[in-house]
């Protein structure tokens, strides 16, 4: 194998990055591997988030990355990059060396619903991005300005068809939140008047200031405006009642079997060695696992969720064609 890099380096320049990246590849299918996982990382590692910052995907970054710095002895380094429904850090992820040393943290079913939102990508979410782990899963909960007159799910759509077309809704055009909002207005008979925005975090202070009347979003991010009298909660949709919130109502009690959520997941280029990305997923599961921060998701409304890597590239799969359906179907169109 030596032999083989050596051959590698001694070719023409435009190959010789190529070649070499094939000849490690090479060396991680040998038994070479283990010995390389077990060493990862011996460099800074850097944690994309394709969001601004305080939204929930930067807030479970940054606690996860504190935790694998300790454990790696390495720093991990939290970068936010948004734009476009995440779709401008999830492609420099995707395109960077598959070496782990560059990870992405954000919805996973954002992530999953691109293709059917921006069929001109510049990558392939299901190809380019290989599936790590789920980090958190946290329900969105519908939340209003606080002095808006409605203080039921119910109430809020006849409030809607009593003044069409003049309830606006906060959403990040493409997310998840964007096409949930879609459903249950469609669903219960009334239309939003929709108001772009480039993260969660925005839609929130805009909401909080009483700029805009409606919002889905996660509740890691939302319930402390809730708690603090910022916001007004209407429902939550989860499937069941959510334990934190025993006396929320869940909006499939009024739209049956909606149910909606943030599933937190970290990503790595596709081509990243097999064993690297199970030694990722390993060391996170067991950051999610020391009781301080199972506590820190409890005390924000989330929780660790189990997949395995191939798990989690199934599960990837089978979002990419239920909101691709929605898209369809809605005939939802980005400008």
């Amino acid at each position: 194998m030596l032999a083989t890099l050596k051959a590698a380096l001694r070719g023409p320049r435009r190959h010789a990055r190529t070649a070499v990246l094939a000849a490690l590849a090479a060396v991680f299918a040998s038994g070479g591997a283990p010995a390389v996982a077990a060493d990862f990382p011996t460099k800074p590692v850097r944690i994309v988030v394709p969001n601004p910052p305080g939204g929930a995907s930067d807030v479970l970054a940054r606690l996860v990355a504190q935790h694998l710095s300790q454990a790696w002895g390495q720093p991990v380094l939290v970068e936010n990059r948004a734009g476009a429904n995440g779709n401008i850090g999830a492609a420099l992820v995707a395109k960077s060396d598959p070496d782990g040393l560059n990870l992405l943290l954000m919805d996973a079913s954002s992530l999953a619903s691109s293709p059917a939102l921006y069929p001109n990508l510049n990558y392939s979410p299901l190809k380019d991005l290989a599936p790590v782990s789920i980090v958190a899963y946290s329900p969105h909960i519908l939340v209003v300005r606080k002095d808006l007159p409605v203080n039921t799910l119910p109430e809020l759509a006849a409030y809607a068809k009593q003044h069409p077309n003049s309830l606006s809704f906060g959403q990040t055009p493409g997310s998840i939140t964007h096409l949930a909002g879609v459903l249950l207005g469609q669903q219960m008979g009334f239309s939003w008047m929709p108001v772009g925005y480039k993260g969660g975090s925005q839609v929130l202070t805009d909401l909080a200031g009483g700029q805009i009347d409606a919002a889905l979003n996660s509740y890691l991010a939302t319930y402390p405006l809730v708690k603090n009298g910022s916001v007004k909660m209407l429902a939550v949709a989860s499937a069941e009642r959510f334990t934190p919130i025993p006396q929320t109502p869940t909006v499939a009690e009024a739209v049956p079997d909606f149910v909606t959520g943030s599933w937190q997941g970290l990503f790595a280029p596709a081509g990243t060695p097999a064993p690297v990305v199970d030694k990722i997923h390993a060391d996170v599961a067991r950051v999610l696992a020391l009781p301080e921060v199972h506590q820190r998701l409890a005390d924000l409304g989330s929780e660790a969720v189990d997949k395995t890597p191939a798990q989690f590239s199934t599960w990837m799969q089978e979002q990419a064609d239920y909101w691709g359906k929605v898209v369809t179907d809605n005939n939802i169109q980005l400008m």
